[in-house]
């Protein structure tokens, strides 16, 4: 053990490994920034420059990507209501409010408190709970799956704001966009309109952005005071602000750790999950989609607290936890390294040194993320006819680039309207976007539980990881349910 830590020192403690993982870290920090460049991208084109260094710098280069992108989609899901990546899309819901008021440089502070205190909870648990949460992970069937992503579902109540009803709407409309393409189980076409295009199904990254940037920009174009921002002022996080979410930073650092764990759910379903326990708990939960600290708290620690977790099947079982470590599985192979139980034992010193790369990360993000932000937070200063037309260039640019598809930029301004019509009749788009998110899960583990049991719903109740969120599900709605009792009760009394 002693002899593996001191050779995993020496392999990573060189000035190319650091700055493997600070470069990496600032990179991906502004290709997360710029909507449409997602983090898989980012990985997936640094990649090749891997080929000729050594195996550990490659793979720090390539997790200094990785953390750096999920962290930079906030900078700009909170300055320009723009998710840089579909992690940030439940940021916006308290970011973009916060700007609005002029507090940016508080908001871009607390989710990089958030983010970093997050990635080093997911951090130890890779380095100290690596076996027991994969062996937890691997009990977790289309069953399990399916009863997960129903209490993930109730989530839905929690960001529909005032009106619940418009929000199922909301949700309704993302689930019926999820089913546009080829049926997951006999590969028929729905809703394809006779267009090959379709038949891959309509991609989350322009849809993101249609809902939630063209209709901000419309708004601001129209002449629409509302849209206007305050000035950036001079405050920044405060220790006790900080603090006050801290119990909140510590709950989402788990569940994105959790999730992570959990090969295919990745870090947006983990973010809304996080941001819904915390507004289901919070004393300040009617502020939430106004300009909480807390909520972009939540949501940052949801997603940040997958990115160490995902690497958790990944080293243990060799099976990638997202679409980023399979990228990652593809850099191990290159350079003779094989996944799994075995390379704990053949290769101890470098999976130890990737450890302490890793750990390492963590701080190099806020000292990263600390000169970036003071950098962006001046983003809002910029006159909205310069901003907006610059906006509009990356988003076009960023969902070209993701498909090289003019369909996906001609769904983008589709999504747009969509979203302006939402935001005229206030219906919420995050549910829509849960839905889309999750509708493809939920449809194909229901499927699979059925073929599994022929036709019979007791294979949803065999196992205790079902009973569990079966109980959370009906908890969930209970305690939904109630609030909105009490909530009404206030509202006549004070009337």
């Amino acid at each position: 053990m002693i002899e593996n830590l001191a050779a995993a020192l020496s392999l990573v403690a060189t000035w190319y490994n650091l700055a493997a993982i600070a470069g990496g870290m600032l990179f991906g920090v502004v290709i997360g920034a710029i909507p449409g460049l997602t983090g898989n991208m980012a990985v997936a084109l640094a990649l090749p420059f891997t080929f000729y260094m050594n195996p550990i710098t490659g793979l720090l280069l390539l997790v200094g990507l990785y953390k750096g992108a999920i962290y930079g989609g906030s900078i700009s899901a909170i300055l320009i209501k723009t998710p840089g990546t579909p992690a940030a899309s439940c940021t916006v819901l308290d970011g973009h409010p916060l700007t609005q008021k002029g507090q940016a440089r508080k908001a871009l502070d607390m989710a990089l408190a958030a983010s970093c205190t997050a990635d080093l909870i997911s951090n130890l648990t890779l380095i100290f709970c690596t076996g027991w949460i994969a062996a937890f992970a691997l009990r977790f069937g289309p069953p399990e799956f399916f009863t997960l992503i129903c209490f993930s579902m109730t989530m839905i109540a929690g960001v529909s704001g005032n009106s619940p009803i418009k929000g199922f709407i909301s949700a309704g409309l993302g689930l019926l966009t999820a089913t546009v393409g080829l049926d997951l189980m006999f590969s028929t076409e729905r809703m394809t309109f006779g267009n090959p295009d379709l038949m891959a199904g309509i991609n989350f990254i322009p849809v993101l952005i249609g809902l939630f940037a063209l209709p901000e920009m419309i708004r601001g174009l129209t002449g629409d005071q509302a849209a206007q921002v305050a000035p950036v002022d001079a405050g920044r996080l405060t220790w006790t602000e900080f603090r006050g979410s801290l119990k909140t930073i510590l709950r989402g650092g788990v569940i994105g750790t959790l999730l992570g764990a959990i090969p295919a759910i990745g870090p947006a379903p983990a973010a809304f999950l996080s941001y819904s326990e915390a507004r289901r708990t919070s004393k300040n939960g009617d502020n939430f989609g106004k300009g909480e600290l807390e909520g972009i708290a939540a949501a940052e620690s949801g997603n940040s607290g997958c990115c160490g977790s995902t690497m958790i099947p990944l080293l243990s079982l060799g099976v990638p936890g997202d679409p980023i470590t399979a990228i990652m599985l593809g850099a191990f192979m290159i350079h003779g390294l094989t996944p799994g139980p075995l390379i704990f034992k053949q290769n101890a010193p470098l999976v130890y040194a990737l450890f302490i790369g890793i750990l390492c990360s963590s701080f190099m993000l806020y000292f990263a993320g600390r000169g970036i932000v003071r950098v962006f937070s001046k983003v809002v200063n910029i006159p909205k006819r310069m901003l907006y037309p610059a906006v509009m260039v990356l988003c076009v640019f960023g969902v070209y680039a993701v498909n090289n598809s003019m369909l996906d930029v001609l769904v983008m301004i589709v999504s747009g309207a969509v979203g302006y019509v939402m935001l005229l009749t206030d219906t919420p788009p995050a549910p829509f976007i849960i839905a889309f998110i999750l509708g493809p899960m939920f449809e194909d583990n229901l499927r699979r539980s059925l073929i599994i049991s022929n036709g019979g719903y007791e294979v949803f109740i065999a196992s205790p990881i079902s009973w569990l969120f079966i109980a959370l599900t009906v908890a969930s709605i209970a305690f939904t349910v109630l609030r909105s009792v009490r909530k009404s009760q206030a509202a006549r009394c004070g009337a």
